[in-house]
């Protein structure tokens, strides 16, 4: 079977479709977050980061988001710890505190639970010590 690459079918995305129990408090808490806003259609925005982004839809099944989860890996996890205890999520948004980064296996990752219960894992990989 031919690579799709080969045949001119290189990515040029790979976006998930992330649930919004109520979209417009979802892209506030994104907007938080440091993510950019890029309306694509009434129900449907793109959140950036950087280079990185997501698709943002207003739609919800319970179901499907408790069992959705984003990972993200970045250079620095105490930038983003930070940045989550400034925002205060219980406060402003009735959600639990994020958990403190932790080293699990070769990752120092923080994770905490979005607006409409999508779970998000921001990683930190750690570097390779000598022997």
């Amino acid at each position: 079977m031919p690579n799709p690459r080969d045949a001119g079918g290189g990515v040029i995305a790979l976006r998930p479709f992330v649930p919004a129990k109520n979209f417009e408090f979802s892209k506030r808490f994104y907007r938080d977050l440091g993510f950019r806003t890029e309306v694509i259609a009434p129900a449907l925005v793109e959140m950036h980061v950087g280079q990185h982004s997501f698709l943002l839809q207003d739609f919800y099944v319970p179901e499907y988001a408790g069992n959705f989860v984003m990972h993200m890996l970045v250079d620095n996890v105490q930038v983003w710890w930070d940045r989550l205890c400034a925002i205060d999520l219980p406060s402003r948004y009735g959600l639990e505190n994020p958990h403190a980064p932790v080293v699990a296996g070769p990752l120092k990752a923080t994770h905490f639970a979005d607006p409409s219960s999508i779970l998000w894992h921001i990683a930190q990989p750690l570097r390779m010590r000598p022997e």
